[in-house]
């Protein structure tokens, strides 16, 4: 009987989950050859991502790369999740404006303490190959980190954009951030990857490795770039901005922070922390934004919590946040079949009798006082979809009617 084979999937399996929400590829026909080759090998390729633990928690912008990591996991590629002990003391200088302060080992130690447990709600930690960078960087003294670098040039770090534009407005560039790149290169040696992952704002490192593994003869490795997502606001994703969600976070936390999501960001946050098809999350964009943000909330939230919490949160929010101060007379409405399958904003407010004309429904529309299911509507021109669970439409302070599906027809 034939033993069991390490690799599942087809070469398009494989390379549709290296492919999905990437930005950066280098490059692409490398990777379809070391994935052919890998497969009729059946050996997993050693897919490389470090995390520098230089915070105590991690959030959902975080998750991306592990979300891809899972895929490949799932297809028997072999994760090496670099623990970055010794790098985060240096502090990774990518996208910094400014020079960031220097960890003592121990804060590093005690960030260290959440990084893997909060990585294992994504990743199967039995699975995947855990080091810490420092088991290396500590052994090799003095002499080991100058011959280290001596692999690169200052001419060839100031390429870097990141301390170029530092440069030009006169900000200070430490000696020691240009040990980051060469250190997280060099792990690319240590641990022979052949992928890594990071965000595009590691480009500059990324390729780095690749440098350092050819000058050690070793196949340089194949990047594989994710983007930074936005946070909740539409700014840069950060605690302390107040727009973050934690990988910790209840699914009660989850849900109601991701229905704050700045409408923009929703496709970026679907491709890339749900596994719907590209499809169907076309198509859930094309429709109302609530409901395309409600089916977000859901998915991510049954992710981290399951199915049973998530429901109970999407529950908790429409009747604390959505349905909240209505009065109980609320008139209801059944959607018309003679509209078809969506009806334009200010057409619909003036067919279920909030307004009387739909000249008054745009105005009451470009005033900002027309909400859908607790959302302020922009577009009077926005054609609204056929509901297919009751809709709650507000004009003003004190007119609400809610939307029902069409009504069942006698048998």
């Amino acid at each position: 009987m034939a033993s069991s084979r390490q690799l599942k999937g087809t070469l398009e399996d494989h390379l549709t989950a290296f492919r999905r929400g990437a930005v950066e590829l280098i490059d692409e026909r490398e990777l379809e050859k070391r994935v052919r080759q890998a497969l009729a090998d059946d050996q997993p390729m050693r897919i490389k991502f470090g995390m520098d633990p230089s915070s105590p928690d991690l959030h959902l912008g975080h998750a991306i790369p592990l979300f891809k990591l899972r895929d490949l996991q799932a297809l028997g590629h072999r994760i090496v999740l670099i623990v970055g002990d010794a790098t985060a003391m240096v502090g990774d200088p990518s996208g910094r404006s400014k020079l960031r302060p220097v960890l003592t080992r121990e804060q590093v130690a005690a960030n260290l303490e959440t990084y893997t447990s909060q990585a294992a709600l994504v990743l199967d930690l039995e699975r995947t190959e855990i080091v810490r960078n420092a088991s290396w960087f500590d052994g090799m003294g003095f002499e080991g980190i100058l011959q280290l670098t001596t692999r690169m040039t200052v001419a060839q770090m100031i390429e870097r954009d990141t301390f170029q534009k530092r440069l030009d407005a006169g900000e200070p560039v430490g000696i020691n951030e240009f040990l980051y790149p060469l250190m997280q290169g060099w792990d690319s040696v240590e641990v022979r990857a052949d992928v890594e992952l990071g965000g595009t704002d590691q480009l500059f490192n990324l390729l780095v490795g690749r440098r350092l593994q050819e000058q050690d003869s070793q196949r340089p490795q194949v990047i594989v770039t994710t983007p930074l997502v936005n946070g909740l606001d539409g700014r840069k994703m950060s605690k302390s901005y107040g727009n973050a969600v934690g990988l910790t976070a209840s699914a009660r936390e989850m849900t109601f922070d991701l229905m704050r999501l700045d409408d923009e960001s929703m496709g970026t946050w679907f491709l890339q922390l749900t596994r719907l098809p590209e499809e169907q999350i076309a198509e859930l964009l094309q429709g109302h934004p609530r409901l395309a943000k409600a089916r977000l909330a859901a998915e991510i939230s049954t992710c981290f919590h399951g199915a049973e919490a998530a429901a109970a949160a999407a529950e908790a929010f429409n009747s604390e946040v959505r349905d909240k101060q209505l009065p109980a007379d609320i008139p209801e409405v059944h959607w018309d079949p003679a509209f078809g399958s969506t009806r334009a904003l200010a057409n619909l407010l003036k067919d279920v009798g909030l307004v009387q004309t739909t000249s008054e429904g745009r105005r009451a529309v470009d005033q900002g006082g027309v909400r859908w299911n607790a959302e302020v509507q922009k577009d009077p021109r926005c054609e609204m979809p056929e509901p297919n669970e009751p809709v709650l439409i507000q004009v003003g302070k004190k007119r609400f009617t809610r939307l029902l599906p069409v009504a069942p027809t006698d048998s």
